[in-house]
């Protein structure tokens, strides 16, 4: 392949890497079911003036029957989910996916807890203050429903309210339903700090654990979602940033993972809080705080459903239609929390039922994305090859263009018209060296989108002992704890760097020289090495891809050189051809 074409693979590979750095009403709820409270039994709060809010502000509560409260724990299970849920608060201390594992247990959703921080709490006001402390009586509805109560009184006004919580969960859904109540009694007829009532909360970090330091390929994107256009945002650690904007649901989400809020009446919200603060050993949160308005009635019951499971369009789909989920629910549009190629997505989507169609008939994901790798390289051939013949022909025109140049170098438009005729007498289209390059960046960019968060990758082996997990990086493990390799290497990194290598050196051009060869062998041997650093952490399934992809790459460009050799020497016989004068014998 020529220095132009060669140029052009590593500009779209330049292109793909910084595409994937800078990677962003339902239906009235039914009635909750009634927590029956059959006294009020006053609490005192324990946030204190540093947490917030100052202290002759708060909501106070009554201290007569603090001491028949015991903290407690509450089990929720379904054939999802493991919840564990706190009367401290009414908050959930751990939330367990059964059927995704992370190491010997499931996934956490309820992960980085800690006595300040837990998931689904309540804070007064704003979503700068600290969590309810206090402890709830608790009222165990059925085996999905559990109820939360406790009776408050205001100081500024004198009067009381009952904060109630009530989780309602599903047997087979990931969506639970959580309603909060705030009844007035004793002229309360308002809950107000500001232009805020109260904030909720979501997880402070959602799982599995990750290392930000060294997984490039993993991060938390939070979201929000207006009906018709998703807004995503990703943070460093210990960073906020305030949504002020109208949403009908708001979340964060991992690769695989994610958590979504829908409040059933978004017009009571007042704005929402991302924050990545840096609460418990070092690991940066992930939560979204969502800050309901002040409350002016002295009844009020707000409903909000929670998403806690996989990103996956098979699960977040069915809440588009009201036939398809328990809930009854529709056009929530959940499923544009997944992380895609945007305006290619239809393209990643033909890829995706593609791959999954070859499952169907070799049940190993390696195996199919192999496959597809394959079919996607013989269908791009002639493309390939079109492109690099393009090169040949350009050299033979490059005399006369020379030509051209220097004849009309004072003549810009005789120069750009002699040019378009030279090039249609010969029939050869200048950009179609470049156009087949082109033509492939938005397979490439799907291709690797797919690749690099499909959900089914994730825990799926390849071949025992060496790739276990498509998700992650490839095993070979080392005899003990070596310096600077530690116990274990990647091999598929490798593998990569010598094709890439490879593939550089038979593509090398023998006519360039002198700087041209120094930027040639700056572009061989120096981009490989970078990307070989860069991919070293990748998912096994992204790398696998590339490493066939290469390989095939290289066979073809094999096959094509053979061509265009050929190509060549037929060029040097019709050049002899036209210069070989004709000499008549001589008579006898």
């Amino acid at each position: 392949m020529e220095k132009n074409t060669l140029i052009a693979i590593v500009l779209s590979t330049i292109v793909l890497i910084t595409f994937t750095v800078l990677q962003t009403v339902v239906f009235p709820p039914k009635p909750a079911e009634e927590i029956v409270v059959e006294h009020e039994v006053p609490l005192a709060t324990e946030i204190t003036e540093s947490e917030g809010i100052a202290s002759d502000t708060l909501a106070m509560a009554y201290p007569d029957d603090e001491e028949s409260l015991q903290e407690e724990e509450i089990v929720i299970l379904t054939n999802k989910a493991k919840i564990t849920l706190s009367n401290r608060g009414g908050d959930v201390i751990g939330y367990e996916l059964l059927e995704h594992r992370d190491g010997e247990s499931g996934v956490d959703m309820a992960d980085n807890v800690s006595p300040q921080n837990r998931a689904f709490s309540i804070a007064f006001g704003g979503a700068e203050n600290g969590i309810i402390q206090d402890l709830f009586h608790v009222k165990k509805i059925d085996d999905y429903t559990v109820g939360f109560y406790k009776t408050f009184q205001d100081s500024r006004s004198g009067g009381k309210y009952i904060l109630a919580k009530q989780y309602t969960f599903k047997p087979d859904d990931y969506l639970f339903r959580l309603d909060v109540t705030v009844e007035g009694s004793d002229g309360m007829n308002r809950l107000s700090f500001g232009d805020a009532a109260y904030t909720i909360r979501t997880s402070p970090q959602i799982g599995p654990f990750y290392n930000a330091k060294s997984n490039r390929y993993e991060n938390r994107t939070f979201m929000s979602f207006d009906g018709s256009k998703k807004k995503k945002q990703i943070l460093k650690a210990g960073e906020t940033k305030l949504y002020e904007n109208e949403f009908t649901w708001t979340g964060v989400g991992g690769k695989y993972f994610e958590i979504l809020g829908v409040p059933v009446k978004p017009e009571t919200m007042l704005d929402v809080l991302y924050s990545t603060k840096v609460e418990v050993d070092d690991y940066a949160n992930a939560q979204v705080m969502l800050t309901r308005k002040a409350i002016m009635e002295s009844f009020t019951q707000d409903s909000y459903y929670f998403y806690v499971g996989p990103r996956t369009e098979k699960n977040l789909k069915i809440y588009n239609n009201a036939e398809e989920n328990a809930w009854g629910l529709s056009n929530l549009k959940l499923n544009e929390s997944l992380e895609s190629t945007g305006i290619l997505s239809w393209l990643e989507s033909i890829l995706k039922w593609c791959m999954e169609l070859i499952y169907k008939i070799i049940p190993n994901w390696g195996v199919s994305i192999i496959i597809l790798t394959i079919l996607i390289k013989i269908l791009l051939f002639p493309l390939t090859k079109k492109s690099s013949m393009g090169t040949l022909k350009m050299q033979e025109l490059q005399p006369k263009i020379q030509e051209i140049q220097e004849k009309y170098k004072d003549q810009p438009d005789k120069l750009n018209m002699e040019m378009s005729k030279l090039y249609k007498e010969s029939g050869y289209n200048p950009l179609s060296g470049c156009l087949p390059l082109l033509l492939q960046f938005p397979l490439i960019f799907a291709m690797y989108n797919l690749f690099n968060n499909y959900f089914e990758f994730r825990g799926a082996m390849f071949i025992p002992g060496w790739i276990p997990d498509l998700s992650i990086g490839d095993i070979v493990p080392l005899p003990g704890n070596l310096p600077v390799l530690g116990s274990q290497i990647h091999l598929l990194p490798i593998i990569y760097l010598a094709s890439q290598l490879l593939f550089g050196k038979i593509t090398q051009s023998s006519a360039a020289a002198g700087g041209n060869n120094t930027q040639m062998k700056i572009m061989m041997y120096g981009m490989p090495i970078m990307f070989f650093f860069i991919f070293y952490n990748a998912p096994a399934g992204l790398l696998l891809y590339w490493t066939v992809s290469n390989i095939l790459q290289l066979f073809q460009q094999m096959i094509i050189n053979r061509m265009m050799k050929a190509k060549r020497a037929e060029m040097e016989l019709n050049k002899a051809a036209e210069k070989k004068v004709f000499v008549p014998r001589k008579k006898k």
